[in-house]
């Protein structure tokens, strides 16, 4: 099947992009590279592609798709093909709680944290926030860190969850203990005391499944 003049172009912008960064653009990237200022027109013609057998999509995850018109050769292009991009939503306080990501003007735009399939869960739908202080560090997680969450509003009691405070419309990052009508919200760091939480009031937002460091730029 032909394709448009634009479609090439975008076909060609994804595939210079992955080579360059070993993974695929956003929606956004590839509409300001082909001079498309709509999201909706750039999704059409992704979508048209898909339908012609060049590229296949998955929509649960930013930067979802993959080129299918040309098998992936050489150790680069197989790293890629095993790359799993989760989206940065945000800032998570280990410390004093904060308002929860989707509250907060997040820094981090589209951006995506790329791990390879192999350091977190097959198939779970995933996010990643960046830990603002220190409450966690016995965990071992450090100021700066990023955790990966794994969506889930279900805990079993020491997880380490995103717990959303209702009342005081605040997230944290804390182990989860519940306690009859109470949750105790413990820290792992000495220095802090542990948060009561009436179990009503609380909403479990994920759990974290892995934890990021960079260590050096």
């Amino acid at each position: 099947m032909s394709l448009s003049e634009r479609q090439e172009r975008i076909l060609e912008f994804i595939r210079a992009y992955s080579e360059e960064h070993g993974f695929p653009p956003t929606i956004r990237e590839i509409g300001s590279a082909v001079g498309i200022s709509s999201t909706s027109v750039v999704k059409y013609n992704l979508e048209r592609l898909e339908k012609k057998g060049k590229l296949e999509r998955r929509e649960d995850i930013s930067r979802g798709i993959r080129l299918t018109e040309e098998q992936p050769t050489g150790r680069r292009a197989s790293a890629s093909a095993d790359l799993r991009a989760i989206p940065k939503l945000g800032r998570i306080s280990a410390g004093e709680p904060i308002p929860a990501a989707g509250q907060q003007d997040s820094p981090f735009g589209d951006d995506v944290l790329t791990l390879t399939e192999d350091l977190v869960p097959t198939g779970a739908d995933l996010y990643a926030l960046q830990v603002q202080g220190d409450s966690m560090i016995d965990a071992l997680v450090y100021d700066g860190d990023w955790v990966i969450v794994r969506y889930q509003n279900t805990a079993q009691p020491r997880d380490m969850i995103v717990a959303w405070i209702k009342d005081r419309e605040e997230t944290t990052l804390k182990y989860y203990y519940p306690e009859g009508d109470m949750v105790r919200l413990q820290p792992a760091n000495p220095a802090y005391q542990p948060i009561p939480v009436p179990a009503d009031q609380l909403e479990i937002q994920g759990k974290v499944v892995a934890v990021f460091r960079r260590l050096a730029n």
